[in-house]
C-alpha cells in the first residue's frame, strides 16, 4: 500500500502547530473587557431591575395580579381576568425571580470571596452590600412562596441546611422544594441578621468609582435599608401571626429596631425616561411593541367614588385614573386636566365576555390609567410607609391614629391636596378590621402582589366591594 507523504507531512506540521499554540493559550483567551466576575455595583442593580421589570409588566402584573385584586381589567383576552391566565405568565414570574435571586447570590459570593471581596470595598462597605442583597433576596423569596407555596430556597443564615439547595446549579440540578412554613421562619431570621449586618453610616452602597450610583432603590443609603429590613419583617410576621407563636415577638422587635416613619423611607425601584430605562408598565404601553389592553377596574372606581363601601368620595380617584376621553397618548404625557366631577371617571367592567372591547366609542367611556402610572419614570413600590401604619394599626388593636396616618401617608404620596386629605379623614368610619384592611387595599394600588396576600389572609375587601 502506498502512503501519501504529503498527508503525513501535513499531519506532523498540524500537530506541531497545535502544540505551539497551546503555550499560553488560556492567558491569550481571557478577554480583559469581559471579566469573569463583574463588580457588585453592576450586578446588584441588574438583579433588582430584572425582578421588578418582570413582576410589574403587562404580563405578570397586567394580565394576572392586577385583575386578581380588581385594580384593573382587560379589554381583550378577558378570560385571563377570570383566573384563566396563561401558564407562560406563571413561568415568567418563576424564572425571572430565580434569575434575579441568582444575581443577588452572586453579589454575596463575590463579597465573601477572599480575593474578590476586598476589591468590592471601593463600592461601599462590603458587609452592608451583603446585607442589602440578603434583604432583597428575602423580599423576592417572600413573593415566590406567596405565589407558589413550597419552592426551592436558599439563604445565608441557612447555608448549612441540606434542604436549602436553590441557586446552586452545579451541585443541585434539581433542588428540593422547601415547605412554606420553614421558608417564612427563615425569612424572619435572614432579615434580622441582615439588619444587624448593615452599617447605618454607609451612604454609598454599590457606587461606582466614577460616582455613578448602582442602587436604584435607596441610592446606597444603608440606614434606609435597615428600615426596609425591619418593615419587611413586620409584614412577614404579621402575615403568619395566627399560625406562628413567635410572630408577636418578631413584630415587637422589628418595630423597636425602627420601621418606616415617613414616605421618605419608601422602598422604590426607580426608573428613567427612555425605553431602556423606563418603568415596566410604561414600556408595555409605549415601548417598542406598545399595547393598550388594560384599564382601571369598574369595581375599584366605584369604591373610590363612594358608590360602594362607606368611605365617601376618595380624592385619590383623580390620582388613580384619568378622566373619560383621555387618550393613551395624553395619559402618557399628562396632557389632561383632573376634575372633581366624579361622573367623568368610569372603570371597565370586570370579566367581560371573551370578545374584544375595541371600538373607540366604547373606550372613550372608560378611564385609562393616569399619567403617574404611565410615566416612564414611575417608581414601582416594593413597600411603603402607609402599609406600615396599617400594620401598626392592626397590631395596636385597630388603632385609630395609625389607621388615619396610613390613609394620610397614601394620599400624600399620590399628591392629594391637604384640605382634601383632612376632609376625607374627618369622615372616615371608625377603625375596625374591615375598615383598616379596606383602606390598606386602596393604598396598595399598583402593588397587587401584596394586596392579593392580604385579601387571602383577611377576606377584605369583601364581596360587596369586589364583586
Amino acid at each position: 500500500m502506498r502512503i501519501n507523504k504529503t498527508i503525513i507531512l501535513s499531519a506532523l506540521l498540524g500537530s506541531a502547530l497545535l502544540s505551539s499554540c497551546d503555550n499560553g493559550f488560556e492567558e491569550m483567551n481571557i478577554n480583559p473587557n469581559a471579566p469573569e466576575s463583574a463588580p457588585t455595583y453592576t450586578i446588584f442593580p441588574i438583579a433588582t431591575k430584572i425582578f421588578v421589570d418582570e413582576m410589574r409588566d403587562g404580563w405578570v402584573s397586567g394580565r394576572m395580579l392586577l385583575p386578581w385584586v380588581q385594580y384593573s381589567a382587560q379589554r381583550n383576552y378577558t378570560e385571563e381576568d377570570k383566573y384563566a391566565y396563561r401558564t407562560t405568565t406563571g413561568d415568567q414570574a418563576w424564572n425571572a425571580t430565580y434569575r434575579s435571586l441568582s444575581n443577588l447570590k452572586k453579589v454575596i459570593d463575590i463579597c465573601n470571596d477572599p480575593v474578590l471581596g476586598p476589591q468590592q470595598a471601593d463600592y461601599g462597605d462590603v458587609e452592608s452590600q451583603i446585607a442589602a442583597a440578603r434583604i432583597m433576596m428575602a423580599y423576592e423569596f417572600l413573593d415566590l412562596t406567596n405565589y407558589f407555596g413550597d419552592v426551592p430556597y436558599w439563604s445565608v443564615s441557612g447555608a448549612k441546611n441540606p434542604d436549602f439547595q436553590a441557586l446552586q446549579i452545579d451541585t443541585y440540578a434539581q433542588p428540593k422544594y422547601v415547605k412554606q412554613e420553614v421558608i417564612f421562619k427563615n425569612l424572619l431570621q435572614e432579615l434580622k441578621e441582615a439588619e444587624a449586618q448593615l452599617n447605618s453610616k454607609e451612604k454609598g452602597l454599590f457606587t461606582s468609582p466614577e460616582g455613578k450610583e448602582g442602587d436604584k432603590i435607596y441610592n446606597g443609603d444603608a440606614a434606609l435599608w435597615k428600615k426596609f429590613a425591619n418593615s419587611l419583617r413586620l409584614r412577614i410576621a404579621n402575615q403568619i401571626k395566627d399560625v406562628y407563636p413567635d410572630a408577636k415577638a418578631e413584630i415587637a422587635d422589628a418595630i423597636a429596631k425602627g420601621v418606616f416613619t415617613s414616605n421618605d423611607d419608601n422602598a422604590l425601584q426607580h426608573y428613567g425616561n427612555t425605553v431602556k430605562e423606563g418603568s415596566p408598565f410604561w414600556v408595555e404601553f409605549f415601548g417598542d411593541t406598545p399595547r393598550n389592553d388594560f384599564y382601571v377596574n369598574n369595581q375599584f372606581i366605584k369604591l373610590l367614588k363612594g358608590q360602594s363601601g362607606n368611605y365617601g368620595v376618595d380624592p385619590r380617584l383623580q390620582k388613580y385614573a384619568a378622566p373619560l376621553g383621555t387618550s393613551k397618548a395624553n395619559a402618557g404625557t399628562g396632557n389632561y386636566t383632573e376634575t372633581d366631577d366624579i361622573t367623568k371617571y368610569q372603570g371597565i367592567p370586570y370579566g367581560l365576555p371573551s370578545t374584544r372591547l375595541a371600538s373607540n366609542n366604547q373606550l372613550a367611556r372608560i378611564s385609562p390609567f393616569p399619567h403617574a402610572v404611565l410615566s416612564p419614570d414611575y417608581s414601582e413600590v416594593l413597600m411603603e410607609y402607609s402599609e406600615v401604619e396599617f400594620l401598626l394599626s392592626e397590631n395596636n388593636g385597630w388603632s385609630k391614629s395609625n389607621y388615619e396616618a396610613g390613609v394620610r401617608a397614601s394620599m400624600e404620596k399620590w399628591g392629594v391636596e391637604k384640605a382634601k386629605i383632612d376632609a376625607y379623614i374627618a369622615k372616615l368610619p371608625a377603625p375596625s378590621k374591615e375598615n383598616v384592611i379596606t383602606q390598606k387595599y386602596i393604598a396598595l394600588y399598583m402593588q397587587p402582589q401584596t394586596a392579593w396576600v392580604e385579601y387571602r389572609r383577611t377576606g377584605y375587601p369583601n364581596g360587596s366591594i369586589l364583586l
